[in-house]
């Protein structure tokens, strides 16, 4: 038996539109991008220009600081477009797909008989080491470090979240040779949840198999960290999503460079949410086109409603991205009475409306902050959500004021910004604890690296 860790803090959004566990088969996109702001900290240099033919795993970009560090193309076809915004700032390297999806050529090889260097050579030579993120900081692996351990999550208790064992299903060797490879590195701490049925993951080899069980947010990976082993000062851990470390696997395994992952398309104003396989970086025309309410205009999300970014129907799948999100923008104008009113359909973390008499039921949430910014931090309003054994409220109060060494002894090593998603959702005061938490951890790295 696995040890089991219940996490008492913390809160579920229902929300409609969860996907059904059923496949929806989309066609090809035409076009891939690859975009360096998906990889924080990476300063990137393009190796390539328009005209150019690449397979998948032929490096499009690579970071300044760390060469080896490669960023490649998702798909074979030929480079049509290196945008850039201010500052000549890349923004994106746009592949057109020829259609055959030829990777690299690449070895099967057995990685229980590679070292932790051959792995890592393996890993970046194939641009798979781009997944791999580290704590402190929550930005990018340096290959030249090494890690006390990688911590891997497979299941994401967000709002309509992916249900990886949809994922998982038929690739449980790919999984497992994935886990294989990274515990040739460091060890590797498995998080599942206490609910998740799958043989691969509760028998997996190589790996320190811990149950989580609890609302969200128990599938972050930095709460599971925090309740593992927490991170001090000086240690480095890494980590790297479930469906990344399939991607490991079908490298070793088969030879070959593939970003063949587990999409799903959720939300209310989805028709008929449900997943479909889809490669990293594809255009996301294809996957939305005639599934969409007209009802209201939509937020197109390319993530989860907590953590992902705005983005446009013609927009790219980013490189983290096992969700695409669709919500209103607005629902309705202006109310009558407005926050005074009963409501009885609006979803409220406190009992200011009725709807905590229906705990069970899903609700339709727009866009809107509903709102205006206060600068206040409103005392234990992050406490009852935050279940890290971190002070939250005080944590952040070191980050605004720029007091390094409180940020240090309040844990901030240990967090990422998705850690204070749900902190930012309840927050009366509406203010963008992620971004905070990111200028934080950039001004703390800037300082101390």
């Amino acid at each position: 038996m696995h040890r089991v860790v219940k996490i008492s803090k913390g809160l579920d959004i229902k929300l409609k539109g969860a996907p059904a566990a059923e496949m929806t088969s989309v066609g090809a996109a035409k076009l891939y991008a690859l975009m360096p702001a998906d990889f924080t900290r990476v300063t990137p240099k393009v190796v390539v220009k328009p005209e150019d033919t690449v397979k998948a795993g032929d490096a499009l970009f690579v970071d300044k600081n760390a060469p080896e560090l490669r960023f490649v193309s998702p798909v074979s076809g030929k480079v049509v477009a290196v945008n850039r915004g201010e500052r000549r700032r890349v923004l994106s390297v746009v592949v057109e797909s020829d259609g055959k999806f030829e990777s690299v050529e690449c070895k099967a090889k057995d990685v229980l008989s590679l070292s932790a260097e051959d792995v890592k050579a393996d890993l970046l030579k194939a641009g798979l080491f781009a997944f791999l993120r580290q704590r402190p900081y929550d930005v990018i692996a340096n290959p030249a470090d090494a890690p006390r351990g990688i911590f891997v999550s497979t299941f994401d208790s967000k709002p309509l979240a992916v249900d990886f064992e949809v994922a998982l299903k038929g690739n449980e060797e790919d999984f497992q040779t994935g886990l294989d490879a990274l515990s040739r590195i460091a060890p590797v701490h498995l998080g599942i949840s206490a609910e998740q049925k799958a043989t691969a993951l509760n028998v997996a080899k190589n790996v320190k198999t811990t149950a989580f069980k609890g609302p969200h947010p128990a599938g972050n990976v930095g709460v599971q960290i925090n309740r593992v082993a927490p991170v001090n000062k000086g240690e480095i851990v890494w980590t790297i999503g479930a469906e990344e470390v399939i991607f490991i696997g079908r490298l070793f395994n088969k030879g070959k460079v593939d970003f063949t992952r587990t999409v799903a398309l959720v939300g209310s104003e989805v028709k008929n949410p449900s997943y479909s396989k889809v490669v990293l970086g594809a255009q996301l025309t294809t996957l939305l086109d005639g599934r969409l309410s007209n009802e209201y205009e939509l937020r197109i999300i390319d993530g989860n409603v907590l953590t992902g970014k705005k983005t446009t129907a013609d927009g790219f799948l980013g490189a983290f991205s096992n969700e695409v999100t669709v919500i209103p923008e607005v629902m309705g104008g202006d109310e009558m009475f407005g926050w005074i009113a009963p409501r009885f359909s609006m979803f409220s973390t406190s009992r200011s409306y009725f709807s905590w008499l229906c705990p069970k039921r899903e609700y339709t949430i727009d866009a809107r902050i509903k709102g205006g910014e206060r600068h206040m931090i409103m005392s234990n309003e992050y406490d009852k959500v935050f279940p890290m054994d971190i002070y939250p409220e005080y944590l952040l109060k070191a980050i605004i004021t720029g007091n390094i060494d409180k940020m240090e002894e309040l844990g901030i090593y240990e967090v990422a910004p998705e850690d204070f998603a749900l902190c930012e959702f309840v927050d009366s005061s509406k203010l963008e604890l992620q971004r905070i938490v990111r200028e934080g951890l950039d001004k703390l790295r800037a300082e101390m690296c």
